[in-house]
């Protein structure tokens, strides 16, 4: 669950169109409705929203394994969650084909959806 600072949406300088700086702040002040916890209002941080520590930081699951090349890519096991990390186009085509030969799952990339569209793009500039 994401707690938002209050009223993000209201002021440029917290938050509207800034998604960086609607970090959570505590809602303070005499006659705040979010602070009393209001029925309608969104939710305060408190202890009841912590995660059990077993699956924080985890995908599905599977730690997460942040791939920037190749060789990365060659790393991950089954207890493991490809994340693509960023990269240039070119290395993101090598990363796709060699996840389809290892069948590897990516997290964040569909190889096979992904690679058709660079053939379309590519056969689009041939003519």
């Amino acid at each position: 669950m994401t707690f938002l600072r209050r009223i993000t949406n209201r002021y440029s300088r917290i938050g509207l169109r800034r998604k960086r700086k609607q970090v959570w702040r505590r809602p303070t002040g005499r006659d705040n409705k979010m602070r009393e916890k209001r029925n309608g209002r969104p939710p305060v941080v408190s202890i009841g929203y912590r995660q059990n520590r077993k699956i924080i930081g985890k995908i599905a699951g599977r730690t997460p394994i942040t791939i920037y090349n190749t060789e990365d890519l060659k790393k991950v096991r089954n207890d493991n969650i490809a994340i693509l990390g960023k990269v240039g186009r070119k290395n993101k085509v090598k990363i796709a084909k060699m996840a389809q030969e290892l069948k590897v799952e990516i997290y964040n990339l569909n190889p096979k959806i992904f690679l058709s569209k660079i053939n379309k793009s590519a056969v689009g500039k041939a003519k």
